[in-house]
């Protein structure tokens, strides 16, 4: 009856083991109506090699298309002839910081928002007298960010405002699998021309919202890593229920458990 409990207790480990499943739950340690502290917001700053559209508009409709660049139209298809597309051209910031802009010229934009960026070609306008109560509005056209590993549907994404978190981006991922690390997101970002390389617990609450990469900014590589059961998925050998090898090593457990009763 003892060996008989021995065989009974091992083969109960090792299906526990091989069927073990990892934690998924978000904020795991955030309790109800608890406040947590979130980074120094941080907006999207302009940098060099940045797209931006600027369109300034007024009363005088005539005045101010001198500031405006000319809306491309592409061609989509060769089977119609109304098969096309408009898009507003854009600024490609240059390795000075700066753009070229109707009659105002070189304008610095490197490190300015979009907001600021508004803000300083109204004014520029209002005081040369070029055009009266102008409203200008800046766009993003190429900045992304990019989302790899175990996530549901990697690839690059627009930023279309001015502060995108961390969970935004994996949301438009579609979210981590179940076999993505919640508790050890690489986040890629340059600084200064260096890559620098950050940790985030999103398990956590505490770890995610004081983290400074819980605010993205354009060009940021976040990865996923696949936890230990994605891993041994990925071996030929791999220990896990849906492998051969693992039910070959426990029938050859088995086998030999018997033989050790019998006798």
């Amino acid at each position: 009856m003892k060996k008989k409990n021995v065989v009974f207790s091992i083969v109960t480990a090792l299906m526990l083991i091989s069927c073990a499943t990892p934690k998924v739950a978000y904020f795991q340690n955030v309790q109800p109506g608890a406040a947590e502290t979130v980074s120094e917001p941080m907006e999207i700053r302009i940098r060099p090699g940045d797209k931006i559209s600027i369109l300034v508009n007024s009363k005088d409709q005539l005045l101010v298309n001198l500031f405006n660049l000319p809306v491309i139209t592409r061609q989509i298809g060769m089977t119609s002839n109304n098969n096309t597309s408009q898009g507003i051209s854009g600024y490609t910031v240059n390795d000075e910081g700066n753009i070229d802009f109707p009659v105002l010229g070189n304008v610095h934009v490197e490190g300015m928002t979009r907001a600021e960026i508004a803000a300083y070609i109204k004014k520029e306008l209002m005081e040369k007298n070029l055009v009266k109560d102008p409203v200008v509005t800046v766009e993003f056209m190429n900045l992304t960010v990019s989302v790899l590993g175990e996530v549901a549907h990697p690839g690059r994404f627009s930023i279309d405002k001015d502060r995108l978190t961390l969970l935004e981006a994996l949301s438009l991922a579609g979210d981590l699998t179940i076999y993505g690390k919640r508790d050890n997101i690489l986040v890629q970002r340059e600084e200064n021309g260096t890559k620098v390389f950050y940790r985030v617990n999103i398990n956590t609450g505490e770890d995610l919202y004081t983290s400074p990469v819980y605010y993205l900014q354009q060009n940021d590589v976040v990865y996923v890593e696949p936890n230990s059961v994605r891993a041994r998925q990925s071996t030929v050998n791999g220990n896990n229920v849906r492998s051969t090898s693992f039910w070959i090593s426990l029938a050859s457990l088995l086998t030999t458990i018997t033989v050790l009763i019998v006798k």
